[in-house]
C-alpha cells in the first residue's frame, strides 16, 4: 500500500495570526526527519561569488544542497565570507534551495564576530568588509555601555544585511584565570563591568524586545568559562577541566542573570566539565543539573540552548584530526552523547550534522518525539519572530551600500582609539613626557607599514638615528605543537629574553614607545621598566594607534584585568576568584591621559 503525503496546511505562513499558533501549525505536519533536522546547527560555506556551495575540503562540509534537501537542516554557522553583495546573494539562493522544500522551512544563518583583526576559525573571523572594532576586551577598556551599544548596533545592520539572523556572541565568561586563551571576545575581569557591558551589547543586537530587525544572540559560555585549570583551553583534552578553588561558582552567573533579564534569545554552554562542586562532572553540554536545574529552573531561561561545536563526532579540519569534546563522557558512543545531552535539556548541537543519529534514537524509544516537540517548539518560534517565514530575503544592493559604511568606518576606527590604555609614560632629560609625541620626527618603527608611519614623520632604518622608535608586539605566549593550539594563547605570560633584550636595546638608542596587543594579561614589568612608554591596545589599526601616539587623539582606556607581577603570583592565584595575583603591577582600572 502506497501512503499519501497529505497537502500542505500553508496556515503557518500567514503573519497575523500568533507565532505559537503558527509553530503549532507547523510542528503538527513535520515528520520525524524534518523535526530532527532542527537539532543541528553546523558549519557552512559559500561559493564564490554567491554561489552555492559544493562543499569545503578544508572542513570536510557537504554542500548546501546536501545539508538542506537530504539532511533537514536549516541552521547554519557560516564560515566564509566575500564582498557584501556576494553574501546576500548567496543567503538569497540558499533561501531558494529550503524554498524549495516540502514545508520550505527557511534558513537561519549566524556568524561568530566578525567585525575585529581576528582570525581564529573556531572563535571569531577578519572583518573583511564589515566595520572593524576593537575586540570586547577593548570595549571593556572603554567602559561606556554608549559604546557597546553602538558597536552592537552598527554590527547588527551589517549583519542584517547580508542576512546573518544569530550572532554566536557575546562571550560573557569572567577572566578570573590571567592564562585562560579566551580572554581577548570577554569584558574582562570585573563582573559588575560585564554584566552591564554585556547587557548592552544583547539590546544593541536585539532590541528591547526581539523581531524581525533583530540579531538574536547566543550568550556564551554557561555557567562562565573563566575558572580553567592552568589556564588552558576546553578545546582540547588538557584543558577539560573548570575548578573552583575559592568557591565562587555562583559569581561567574552573575553576568548570565543579566543577560537573561535583558531577554537574550540563545545560551550556550561551554565545553569544560566542573570538578569539585556539587554539579556531575561531564562537560556543560552534557550537564542536566546545569542545563535544566540551573539554567532552566533555577535562573528561569526559556531560550534556545546550543552546545558549543563538536560534542558528539571526532572531526578532520584541514587534514588534522580533531577529537570531539566530549568530556567525562569520551567513552560513550557518539549515539550515547547525544542521548545524554538531549536528556540534559540541549535544544541544538552545534558543529554537528547527524540528524539521522537523533532519528535512529527516537525511533528506537530511546528519546521521545514529545521531547523533540519542546526544542522544535523553541528553534521554529524563533525563526517566527525574526521574521524569516515572511521574508528571508536581503538587497545585494543595500548590503554593498549598509556593509563597511564610511560612517560605520569612522565609528570603529575611533573606538580603537579609545580604547586604547596608556600604561606608562616616562619623563625625558627635559622633563618632558614621551608622549604625545611630536610630528615631523626622524621614526623607527617594528610592526607598522613605512607608508602609514610616513604621515606622521620621516621613516628610517636604522634606529640610533631615530629620534623615536615604535615597536608594536604581541603579548606573549607558548607555542604548541598544532596549528589548531596555536589559534588558543596559552601557558606563560612572561616575555622571553630576546625580547627584553631587544626593546632594552632600542631604549639606549632612541625614544622608545613600545604598543602591545593585550589578549592575555601579559606580564610587562620588563618593558615597563625600560621603555620611555608604554601602551595597550586590544585590536587597534596601526593609523589608530599612531593618532594616539602623537596627540591627534588622546588615550581613554583603561585596563579591563589587573597585569599580574609574576608567574609565581598567577600560578599561586585561585581560577575562579578575581584579582586574586598577589602584589599586580598594574590595577584593573589603570590607564594614564594626556
Amino acid at each position: 500500500m502506497v501512503s499519501v503525503i497529505p497537502p500542505v496546511d500553508e496556515r503557518f505562513r500567514d503573519s497575523s495570526l500568533p507565532v505559537d499558533e503558527r509553530v503549532e501549525i507547523l510542528l503538527a505536519q513535520m515528520t520525524l526527519e524534518e523535526k530532527a533536522g532542527l537539532f543541528f546547527h553546523a558549519m557552512i560555506s559559500m561559493g564564490e561569488d554567491g554561489a552555492l556551495s559544493e562543499g569545503d575540503k578544508e572542513f570536510d562540509l557537504p554542500s548546501n544542497a546536501e545539508y538542506v534537501l537530504d539532511r533537514h537542516m536549516s541552521h547554519f554557522n557560516l564560515l566564509t565570507g566575500g564582498s557584501p553583495s556576494a553574501m546576500a546573494a548567496w543567503n538569497n539562493r540558499i533561501q531558494e534551495l529550503a524554498r524549495s522544500t516540502r514545508l520550505g522551512i527557511p534558513i537561519t544563518i549566524s556568524t561568530d564576530p566578525r567585525n575585529s583583526y581576528s582570525d581564529n576559525p573556531l572563535a571569531g573571523l577578519l572583518a573583511g568588509s564589515f566595520s572593524v572594532w576593537p575586540e570586547a576586551l577593548g570595549l571593556a577598556a572603554i567602559r561606556d555601555e554608549a559604546v557597546v551599544r553602538e558597536f552592537a548596533d552598527i554590527a547588527r545592520r551589517e549583519y542584517l544585511a547580508v542576512g546573518i539572523r544569530v550572532a554566536l556572541h557575546p562571550q560573557i565568561d569572567l577572566a578570573t584565570e590571567p592564562r585562560w586563551a579566551r580572554q581577548l571576545d570577554t569584558f574582562g575581569e570585573d563582573v559588575e563591568l560585564t554584566s552591564r557591558l554585556g547587557v548592552a551589547y544583547v539590546e544593541g543586537f536585539q532590541g528591547r524586545r526581539l523581531g524581525r530587525e533583530s540579531v538574536a544572540t547566543m550568550v556564551k559560555h554557561f555557567p562562565g568559562g573563566g575558572p580553567q585549570k592552568d589556564g588552558e583551553d576546553p578545546h582540547f583534552a588538557y584543558g577539560r577541566e573548570q575548578v573552583y578553588p575559592g568557591g565562587r561558582f555562583d559569581l561567574h552567573l552573575e553576568p548570565f542573570r543579566a543577560a537573561i533579564a535583558a531577554g537574550a534569545s540563545q545560551m550556550m554552554p561551554y565545553y569544560g566539565m566542573p570538578v569539585g562542586t556539587e554539579y556531575e562532572e561531564v562537560g556543560f553540554g552534557f550537564n542536566r543539573s546545569v542545563i535544566t536545574g540551573l539554567l532552566r529552573e533555577q535562573l528561569g531561561f526559556e531560550g534556545i540552548v546550543c552546545t558549543d561545536w563538536g560534542l558528539i563526532n571526532d572531526a578532520t579540519v584541514d587534514g588534522e584530526p580533531f577529537p570531539a569534546r566530549a568530556w567525562g563522557v569520551e567513552d560513550l558512543s557518539p549515539r550515547q552523547r547525544m542521548r545524554k545531552a538531549v536528556d540534559a535539556g540541549v535544544d541544538q548541537f552545534g558543529g554537528e550534522a547527524c540528524p539521522e543519529l537523533l532519528v535512529e534514537l527516537v525511533e528506537a524509544g530511546e528519546i521521545s518525539e514529545a521531547r523533540l516537540d519542546e526544542s522544535a517548539r523553541r528553534l521554529l518560534s524563533e525563526k517566527f519572530v525574526l521574521g524569516l517565514f515572511d521574508d528571508p530575503y536581503v538587497d545585494p544592493a543595500e548590503a554593498s551600500r549598509v556593509v563597511g559604511a564610511p560612517a560605520f568606518i569612522a565609528a570603529g576606527l575611533a573606538a580603537q582609539r579609545a580604547s586604547l590604555t596608556l600604561l606608562t609614560n616616562r619623563e625625558g632629560e627635559a622633563g618632558r613626557r614621551a608622549l604625545p609625541a611630536a610630528e615631523g620626527r626622524r621614526l623607527y618603527v617594528e610592526g607598522i607599514p613605512e607608508d602609514v608611519a610616513a604621515e606622521y614623520g620621516t621613516v628610517v632604518a636604522d634606529p640610533v638615528q631615530a629620534d623615536l622608535a615604535i615597536v608594536r608586539i604581541h603579548a606573549p605566549y607558548e607555542k604548541r605543537s598544532t596549528a589548531f593550539e596555536n589559534y588558543f594563547h596559552a601557558g606563560s605570560l612572561e616575555m622571553n629574553d630576546e625580547t627584553v633584550s631587544h626593546l632594552t636595546d632600542l631604549s639606549q638608542k632612541a625614544t622608545t614607545i613600545v604598543d602591545v596587543f593585550l589578549d592575555r594579561p601579559a606580564i610587562l614589568s620588563p618593558v615597563l621598566d625600560t621603555a620611555h612608554a608604554v601602551v595597550a591596545n586590544y585590536g587597534a589599526h596601526p593609523r589608530a594607534v599612531l593618532d594616539v601616539l602623537f596627540g591627534r587623539a588622546a588615550p581613554q582606556g583603561r585596563l579591563p584585568f589587573d597585569l599580574p607581577s609574576s608567574m609565581a603570583a598567577v600560578e599561586a592565584s585561585r581560577p575562579d576568584v578575581p584579582f586574586d595575583t598577589v602584589d599586580p603591577r598594574l590595577r584593573f582600572g589603570h590607564g594614564l591621559s594626556y
